[in-house]
């Protein structure tokens, strides 16, 4: 997915209570032992010195501990932790394994980060996000608009450089949305971000803290469609985009597809009919190392595969933020459903 939508209201709750429960991860800061400068040659310097190059490798070259179980992380808005739960939920589903979860990490970034390092073992990414943010590969050849070149690429990639398997996906893209009030779109009769164009000059655009700057955000989307805006994009948390906007107080956003306040607010996506977004879709990232050790995971992977639509992803957004339901109780729910 493209954008790392931070939890606002209600789920912050959820986050302070779910601490309890998932573990999350902190930056280590690299410590460099401090060393006396005693008398060249005195047994005590000897001593110290022994002691401050053993801590030294140690800090600098021992793995993080592998625990007994598998590890799922999440990115920190609603539709990551369902996903991490559905992870999760289907590798419990299908061994004896108790999986730990640990969601509300902070972004892409993060998460990569955390998986290269082996302190998770899987989470859930988007293939446009993967290529762009990640991988760093260029947005200027057409083949970065086909979905399954994309993921040829992205598959190729992760495993060269970071022995990471990139699963079948899930079955939904969750693209970059641009996204305006439904009354505006029906009065000015838009339908396209070519046809909106020409009214964003009176416009103010709201946007979250990485559309602004990311390879695949705000200024190639603007140059693609000769976008210009009544200022500079206001930038905010991207649970208060919806605010915005109802509030008027700006008059497009930068949002989520699979968002659930679009149909629930009646609001209206611009399609982008010059394909500036590469595809979106949402794939499992896990460690080959975890899948050697514990192969029940790539069976988890397989039931998984193109089981969740673009609307159901939707309805579960919008379960958790709009009803405030626990999200493992609604992936729980889909998944009986769906006889997974």
């Amino acid at each position: 997915m493209p954008t790392e939508r931070l939890v606002t209201g209600h789920d912050f709750s959820r986050v302070a209570t779910a601490s309890k429960n998932v573990t999350a991860l902190a930056p280590e800061p690299s410590r460099v032992p401090q060393v006396s400068i005693l008398r060249p040659g005195s047994a005590a310097q000897i001593i110290i010195y022994t002691l401050a190059i053993t801590a030294f490798l140690c800090l600098t070259s021992c793995s993080p501990p592998r625990p007994s179980h598998p590890v799922i992380g999440a990115k920190n808005f609603t539709e990551q932790v369902i996903l991490g739960e559905f992870l999760a939920q289907e590798i419990e589903a299908h061994s004896h394994l108790k999986v730990e979860r640990r969601f509300y990490l902070a972004g892409s970034y993060i998460c990569h980060q955390a998986l290269v390092a082996g302190r998770i073992d899987g989470y859930v990414e988007y293939t446009g996000t993967a290529l762009t943010a990640i991988l760093k590969q260029p947005l200027s050849s057409n083949a970065v608009r086909n979905p399954d070149s994309v993921s040829n690429t992205v598959r190729t990639l992760y495993a060269s450089r970071y022995h990471v398997t990139v699963a079948d996906p899930l079955g939904f893209e969750n693209t970059f949305a641009m996204v305006i009030r439904g009354d505006d779109a029906a009065r000015l009769h838009l339908r396209t971000l070519s046809q909106a164009a020409r009214y964003t000059p009176q416009w103010k655009l709201g946007v979250g803290y990485e559309f602004e700057q990311r390879p695949d955000g705000l200024p190639g989307l603007s140059a693609a469609y000769g976008l210009h805006f009544d200022g500079p994009p206001r930038t905010m948390d991207l649970g208060l985009l919806y605010r915005a906007l109802t509030a008027h107080q700006v008059d497009m956003i930068a949002a989520n597809s699979t968002d659930g306040p679009i149909d629930a607010l009646h609001l209206a996506v611009l399609e982008d009919d010059r394909h500036y977004f590469p595809p979106y879709q949402a794939v499992p990232l896990v460690r080959d190392e975890a899948l050697t050790r514990w192969p029940e995971i790539r069976t988890a992977l397989q039931a998984l595969a193109g089981r969740i639509t673009a609307d159901d992803m939707r309805a579960m957004n919008q379960a958790v933020d709009g009803q405030h339901r626990d999200p493992a109780e609604v992936v729980r729910e889909f998944r009986a459903r769906q006889g997974l």
